[in-house]
């Protein structure tokens, strides 16, 4: 495919199961997302140029391909729904992915950053593609009812017996992994250049892409770096929609924990000790000016504490108190303010309660990372109008420009992912991170019939991934993979 025939035209997409929304509609969905920004400009009913006689040569193609593995594809997700794994213990699922590639004739590499896995094909000169998926799942207890539901227990790293499921869609984009391997082997006297494709674990805790970067992913594993670098997601609107956005679509994150030392004693004379659970609550409560005194108004972030821990009974007061932090910013400057904010007034808290010495200061540890989603506006606008041409979305998010029949948005969200730490500091790559629809269009229908805008939402212990996606899902990626390497 050449890069210079890309027009547009309506019509059917190429997965037959689509749920077309006005721009109207796609406004007072994308709204309940919870905290995104959204500009909203009126749809445009430009006319359209048919696409070239090549494109629908290659459209045909493309179904052939994925078709032919679809259900494949779709037993080893419901594989993989069904034996979920917690992050940096994803070692079955990354067998799956390592034999699935192998038998491809990828070279594959296993064990970086514990159980990643990544698979290199090349098929002459051209640039260098790459496409992640991660593979943790949640300790959540499923809900769906789905004949191949998790019943999975285990003791996580911590030693706590949790529930695990996939109630993230990460089964759905490790599955991705695979397909897209599949049918870009199947297609491959259409394009030329090198294809990655990364297994990432531990995308939850959000240490998963660094611990792959910190185990030498470019350097002692000789993986090439990108040209281009896509990671996709499943969310719950209906199978057969896509999600572009340019610029800046996610925050970045860290985790944060916080730990308070005291020297305890008995709960009946706090006179004589240093109470650790005092100092918490104290700190607890200054941490809330950080975003709101701290922070410039006009930009994202967040503050969350996810955990407090100290003591086990009414009448010791403990050595110890530990807290989990949760932030995120719009900026890499913004999130090292909010780290150094957090460092001060723990430590000033803890002066205030006489500690002095240093061996018993707050111990302040990072232990996540995930930098900003920044979506390279050139290629996602590129990509709106392949997909637009190849008929392969019904529903385009785009923050540079109006799609047919679809509105403008700028959609920017507080959520995270650690995906483009995969490619921080890379010069020149260009980056693409898209959502796709991936919930039963019978189940979004009912829902809205119920006033609701979701059947449910990501996290939650019902959320389902429709195996139809996972085909949409594939078309969607191996398209704009041909695109970028095309011949």
């Amino acid at each position: 495919m050449t890069k210079k025939d890309h027009g547009s035209e309506k019509g059917p997409l190429l997965n037959r199961r689509t749920a077309l929304l006005s721009g109207a509609s796609a406004a007072a969905i994308m709204s309940t997302l919870p905290g995104a920004k959204l500009a909203f400009a009126e749809a445009t009913d430009a006319p359209s140029a048919e696409p070239s006689g090549e494109m629908r040569d290659l459209v045909a193609a493309l179904h052939e391909a994925v078709d032919a593995d679809a259900t494949e594809v779709q037993e080893i997700y419901k594989d993989l729904h069904a034996h979920p794994e917690l992050g940096f213990m994803e070692t079955r699922t990354a067998g799956v992915v390592a034999k699935e590639l192998q038998a491809l004739g990828f070279e594959v590499k296993t064990g970086i950053g514990v159980t990643g896995v990544v698979g290199i094909l090349q098929n002459g000169d051209g640039p260098v593609f790459m496409y992640r998926g991660d593979m943790d799942a949640l300790p959540i207890e499923e809900q769906t009812g789905l004949p191949y539901a998790s019943t999975v227990r285990v003791t996580n790293l911590e030693g706590v017996e949790v529930p695990v499921s996939h109630m993230c869609g990460h089964d759905a984009n490790t599955t991705l992994v695979v397909a897209v391997g599949k049918a870009l082997v199947r297609m491959k006297d259409r394009w030329s250049g090198t294809l990655v494709l990364v297994a990432q674990p531990a995308e939850e805790p959000i240490e998963g892409a660094k611990a792959m970067i910190d185990d030498g992913l470019y350097t002692a594993h000789g993986v090439p770096e990108p040209d281009y670098f896509m990671a996709m997601h499943t969310g719950p609107l209906p199978t057969g929609t896509v999600v572009l956005t340019g610029g800046r679509l996610n925050t970045g994150s860290q985790h944060i924990d916080v730990t308070f030392f005291g020297s305890g004693g008995h709960g009946s004379s706090p006179h004589v000790v240093t109470d650790p659970i005092a100092m918490a609550g104290a700190a607890m409560t200054q941490y809330q000016t950080i975003v709101s005194r701290m922070m410039d108004p006009t930009q994202t972030s967040v503050l969350t504490i996810g955990m407090v821990k100290a003591g086990e009974t009414y009448n010791v007061i403990p050595t110890e108190a530990h807290l989990k932090i949760k932030l995120h910013y719009e900026t890499v400057e913004a999130g090292e303010k909010m780290v150094s904010s957090i460092r001060s007034i723990s430590e000033n808290v803890a002066r205030s309660f006489g500690i002095s010495s240093d061996d018993m200061m707050p111990r302040v540890d990072v232990r996540g990372y995930a930098p900003p989603v920044v979506n390279s506006r050139d290629w996602m606008a590129r990509i709106a109008d392949v997909l637009r041409q190849a008929k392969a979305a019904d529903l385009t998010l785009d923050a540079e420009r109006a799609i047919e029949a679809v509105a403008l948005f700028d959609l920017e969200a507080p959520a995270s992912d650690d995906a483009f730490a995969l490619i921080d500091g890379i010069d020149g790559v260009q980056g693409a991170y898209i959502f796709i629809g991936a919930a039963p269009p019978d189940m979004v229908a009912a829902a809205r019939a119920d006033g609701h805008e979701y059947p449910f939402f990501v996290h939650q212990p019902n959320y389902i991934v429709d195996p139809d996606a996972i085909t949409f899902g594939t078309k969607v990626a191996t398209v704009i993979a041909l695109d970028a390497l095309g011949k």
